[in-house]
């Protein structure tokens, strides 16, 4: 009986509190919010995307104009100019001065209709070359391949398409340079909210619990100069790992691409350091001043960390989403954290926006400064201090 009646005190305890119901059900919520905005991104990035697809064009054939039909029912732009030779256009597509580059063989259409598979001769041949780690080209493969493949059953194995060698000209560090971009921002926005959490949290839950911060709050001293004496420090303190994690990304690029140091500094340039580094920066003293605000609303320490627990989830998510989705507009500075994420993957992509990363960085500081007055007003109140 007295087993049941500690089991029932501990449910009571649970049921009663309305933050320890809510903490238990805020994940499952937050990941439900954040992936369905992320699925409907996805697809809704599908409808509203309009690609202009350059491709150069070597032979003749009628399959040209069932891919100008299938592009223009889907909204988008097709533009078709001849190749001058097979290795200047390969060229082109692996610099990313074309999206693909199409090839069909002498006398394609003629080939075709005269080919019987049982006389044991070569089909007539087409090939498409493209580059994996480009969205348009990879966009305008997929759909040719598509039409293709149909064409080439309807006619019961007349042509071969893309058959003996590798078409994809996308080199190895396209590809690592795709993964590494998704990844990277994701792993310094986790280390660095690790950094803060494990700092941040003692200090005003922490003095609430032991009954110091009260001995500050009765003196003149202004409550905006207590959330500065707060955030600053503190701040400066998980600099440290954002300069850390910074160090790491820098000094593991090289590896992850195969290159020496000095041949990727040269490549990336002062400018995108500088900002990669500003862009890492910014969002300590945002990352800091969050989890401030909750220490200030919790009453315990361990309060405050059930709390974080649901905003970590919720940064993780965000900062996975720029491994997923990809041109999702420039409104996405607006977006504390996420604008971060997504500047990082510009500019380790090569794909540097001066312009972007400057805002996201005055956006932070600019919500920065505005959690600094929400703790400062905060502060100011007894009923949040001292539960009055």
């Amino acid at each position: 009986m007295k087993l049941i009646a500690l089991m029932k005190k501990e449910f009571h305890r649970f049921f009663h509190d309305p933050k320890l119901v809510l903490t238990m059900l805020m994940p499952g919520v937050v990941i439900f919010v954040i992936y369905t905005l992320l699925g409907n991104a996805i697809w809704q990035k599908d409808k509203d995307v309009k690609y202009e697809f350059e491709v150069l064009l070597q032979g003749e054939s009628a399959i040209t104009q069932m891919l100008e039909t299938s592009v223009a029912e889907a909204g988008w732009e097709l533009t078709f100019t001849p190749a001058k030779d097979a290795e200047t256009a390969r060229l082109a597509v692996k610099e990313g001065k074309a999206t693909a580059y199409l090839s069909f063989s002498e006398n394609f259409d003629e080939e075709v209709a005269a080919y019987t598979p049982a006389n044991g001769l070569p089909a007539p041949q087409v090939k498409l070359f493209y580059r994996a780690a480009d969205s348009d080209s990879m966009a305008f493969y997929t759909l040719a391949e598509t039409i293709l493949n149909a064409y080439e059953n309807s006619l019961a194995n007349k042509f071969d398409f893309n058959l003996g060698e590798d078409f994809n000209l996308s080199s190895a560090e396209d590809i690592t340079l795709g993964i590494m971009s998704g990844l990277l921002p994701f792993l310094v926005v986790i280390f660095v909210f690790s950094a803060c959490m494990s700092i941040t949290l003692e200090s005003v839950a922490g003095e609430k619990e032991r009954g110091t911060l009260s001995t500050i709050l009765v003196t003149s001293v202004k409550r905006s100069h207590v959330a500065l004496g707060k955030i600053i420090p503190l701040s400066c303190i998980a600099v440290i790992g954002a300069a850390s994690s910074f160090l790491g990304v820098v000094l593991s690029m090289p590896k992850l691409m195969g290159m020496s140091v000095g041949s990727f500094m040269t490549g990336f340039g002062f400018l995108s350091y500088f900002l990669l580094f500003l862009l890492i920066v910014s969002i300590v003293p945002l990352i800091v001043s969050l989890m401030t605000v909750i220490s200030a609303y919790a009453k315990s320490v361990k309060e405050a960390s059930a709390y974080t627990s649901v905003l970590m989830i919720l940064v993780m998510l965000l900062s996975i989403v720029s491994a997923f989705v990809s041109g999702i507009g420039e409104w996405i500075v607006a977006i504390p954290v996420l604008n971060s994420v997504i500047c990082m993957q510009q500019i380790l992509t090569m794909s540097l926006s001066v312009w972007q990363s400057l805002v996201a960085v005055g956006l932070n500081l600019a919500y920065t400064a505005l959690l600094v007055l929400l703790i400062s007003k905060m502060l100011s109140s007894e009923k949040i201090m001292f539960g009055n």
